[in-house]
């Protein structure tokens, strides 16, 4: 599984898909940076008039609800409606989940009516989006991914999508396998836009690999992982850290990548 991963990682780069981010405001530069350092394309376009237009050229969307308005809310809905109608992933973001009654409506429509092919979120966020009565810190988790893996689950079956709780643990969960990644660390948690960075990645991730969407997420989610854990190792502190985190997604090689890759994966019912 681990060179599967890798070969991933190298289509990633090889191949530079274009992914769509409708994001927010607070992350843009660094998913951009991510992107292009993983061997991605960026681009990152709100405007209802050109939304078809973007994603005929990409290979995938992330839709991400850090900092809604109405406007972004309906230039998401065209570009959802636009990727189902040519069967290309969409990846949602639930950034801060549970946190308002408006935030939990937009999220409701987006589940609900559309069909993402991979949500990712951190614990508190995959709870409150399967039981939309969790209460999160912003966009915070105050829980383990242990503690969301049913909701998880639940999300999977009611949804159909791909679903990654993010967190210490990396979880990635679809029908009846599951794959746990342990790479990363805390340091992380102290640099904005973390999370959604690791979304733009599955979307790139998926673009590449349209075929299997869940190896593409736990493929994008283990290079965010190693990278994270080998740019804390050299860092400072927080800004060394998210310098020496776009160097390594860009010079990752398969020996460091191999060697690092703390992953188990099971096939069997859960």
């Amino acid at each position: 599984m681990i060179q599967k991963i890798w070969n991933y990682i190298s289509e990633v780069r090889k191949t530079s898909p274009l992914v769509h981010s409708i994001t927010n405001y607070v992350v843009m530069n660094n998913t951009a940076n991510a992107l292009l350092a993983a061997g991605a394309s960026p681009i990152m376009a709100h405007a209802h008039q050109e939304m078809k237009d973007m994603v005929n050229i990409a290979g995938a969307v992330v839709i991400n609800i850090g900092t809604l308005d109405e406007y972004w809310v309906e230039s998401m809905r065209l570009a959802i409606r636009q990727a189902e109608a040519l069967k290309k992933p969409w990846i949602l973001d639930p950034v801060g989940a549970g946190a308002t009654p408006y935030r939990n409506a937009v999220l409701k429509e987006l589940t609900s009516i559309y069909h993402p092919s991979v949500i990712r979120g951190n614990a508190s966020e995959i709870m409150a989006l399967a039981q939309m009565s969790v209460q999160t810190k912003g966009v915070d988790s105050t829980h383990q991914t242990e503690e969301a893996i049913g909701a998880a689950i639940h999300l999977n079956s009611t949804t159909a999508a791909v679903i990654c709780v993010s967190g210490a643990t990396d979880t990635i969960v679809h029908q009846q396998k599951t794959i746990s990644l342990k790479n990363g660390d805390a340091l992380m948690s102290k640099i904005t836009g973390m999370g959604c960075s690791a979304t733009a990645l599955i979307a790139a991730f998926c673009a590449a690999h349209p075929e299997n969407l869940f190896e593409a997420t736990a493929a994008a989610m283990a290079l965010m992982g190693v990278a994270g854990q080998k740019a804390a190792a050299m860092a400072k502190g927080p800004g060394s850290l998210q310098m020496h985190f776009l160097d390594i997604l860009s010079t990752l090689t398969e020996e460091e990548f191999t060697e690092l890759l703390i992953l188990e994966e099971t096939y069997a019912s859960i």
